[in-house]
């Protein structure tokens, strides 16, 4: 069903595709449930990428103009309408959060975390968190963002681990 994929990867059910072969997922790739993607244009998913449940990766973009978004009639009486698309990239090492949108034209950079809930509309750059509708950086990701030092939240758990 997919275009192009790795060896390791986990797709939690229901997946949902338009076509399936504009889809290109990188080695463990691992999504939640309900993911769906509508690749009328590429989607290009790297290495390491986690999504939460209930994502949407929408490439199909329709006119703004609203006599060009009209429902049209072929000859045959089937009714179609005025659309187009822009590719999505997701580089490596990202983490897209639970309920997040991700719209046509839009490159998420090598690392960054979207926040739940977000509507990304515009491109993210490498190594940051962002959030929100429409999404915006908040803050790069430092080390101090290790788990390895919250160690208040895992009671010492990975003390010396790493």
């Amino acid at each position: 069903i997919l275009g192009k994929y790795k060896n390791k990867f986990h797709i939690e059910q229901p997946f949902y595709c338009d076509y399936g072969y504009n889809i290109e997922i990188g080695e463990n790739f691992c999504s939640n449930h309900n993911l769906l993607i509508l690749d009328s244009a590429k989607v290009k998913i790297g290495n390491d990428v986690f999504f939460g449940p209930s994502c949407m990766i929408l490439t199909p973009l329709h006119p703004l103009l609203w006599e060009e978004r009209k429902i049209r009639t072929r000859d045959n009486g089937e009714l179609y309408d005025l659309e187009y698309a822009a590719p999505i990239t997701i580089e490596d090492g990202c983490w897209i959060a639970s309920g997040v949108k991700i719209c046509g034209g839009v490159t998420i950079g090598k690392g960054s975390v979207i926040g739940a809930g977000s509507v990304v509309t515009r491109d993210i750059p490498p190594g940051v968190i962002a959030a929100g509708n429409p999404c915006k950086v908040i803050r790069e990701i430092t080390e101090a963002d290790s788990m390895y030092n919250k160690e208040e939240l895992f009671a010492g758990a990975f003390r010396g681990k790493r």
